[in-house]
């Protein structure tokens, strides 16, 4: 296999057949110790996530291909921590889509004046610019189509699809007792140019609270699937 790319919590490889593979790391984002789901750098190695990590995004990537909402996902070999999927283009060099419904994280740190943390959101959905050495600037509608990253007309199936997947995972997580308080998602486009989900669905990119109490990745993967 031709290693492609490395990324904080995933390596990617190529396969003979075309698809790529991705090898899911037990490295998760955080600062200091303290996990993160929006962090820019790899915070702590904690063992067993990369495969709960990948048990979460088949059991939620199966249930979009149920729903006929597009997907990278091909399959997964979970002992192994492994995960085909197609390959996609991302828009630029790469965009963040995040789903918020309580006020938490980068944006009670920007809205603070306004917001109060934990206040519910309608589904917020805000865009930033996988840019570590920036801090992932957020980007709107027409800067995205400005720059030549994201038309118009794609923006808004962007965000129809951020709103459809993210309800998705929050209803499978409310039979569970649980409460997602936001997603970070990834798109591109396949080969016949449709925008499709890519990268992951696990606990090392979203906020989950039980009983107002943080749900850790581990236990998220124990307790939606145990």
């Amino acid at each position: 296999m031709k290693l492609l790319y490395s990324g904080k919590t995933k390596n990617v490889y190529e396969l003979e057949d075309g698809n790529y593979l991705l090898k899911f790391k037990d490295d998760v984002t955080g600062e200091d110790g303290v996990f993160d789901p929006g962090a820019n750098t790899v915070g702590l190695s904690i063992e067993g996530a990369g495969k709960a990590g990948l048990k979460l995004t088949q059991f939620f990537f199966e249930k979009l291909k149920e729903q006929n909402i597009p997907t990278h996902f091909v399959d997964a070999d979970v002992e192994k921590q492994e995960m085909k999927v197609v390959p996609a283009t991302v828009f630029g060099q790469g965009l963040e889509v995040i789903c918020r419904f309580r006020a938490v994280g980068s944006f009670l740190r920007r809205y603070g004046k306004y917001a109060e943390e934990g206040q519910r959101l309608d589904a917020f959905v805000e865009v930033t610019l996988k840019d570590d050495e920036r801090q992932d600037p957020p980007i709107g509608s027409d800067a995205l189509h400005m720059l030549g990253i994201l038309p118009k007309e794609e923006y808004s199936i962007l965000k129809n699809l951020t709103k459809e997947i993210s309800h998705i995972v929050k209803d499978e997580l409310e039979k569970k007792g649980m409460e997602l308080y936001d997603i970070k998602l990834e798109f591109g486009r396949n080969a016949d140019n449709q925008i499709i989900l890519i990268d992951e669905i696990s606990g090392g990119n979203m906020r989950v609270y039980k009983d107002g109490e943080y749900v850790q990745p581990l236990d998220l993967e124990k307790l939606l699937l145990g």
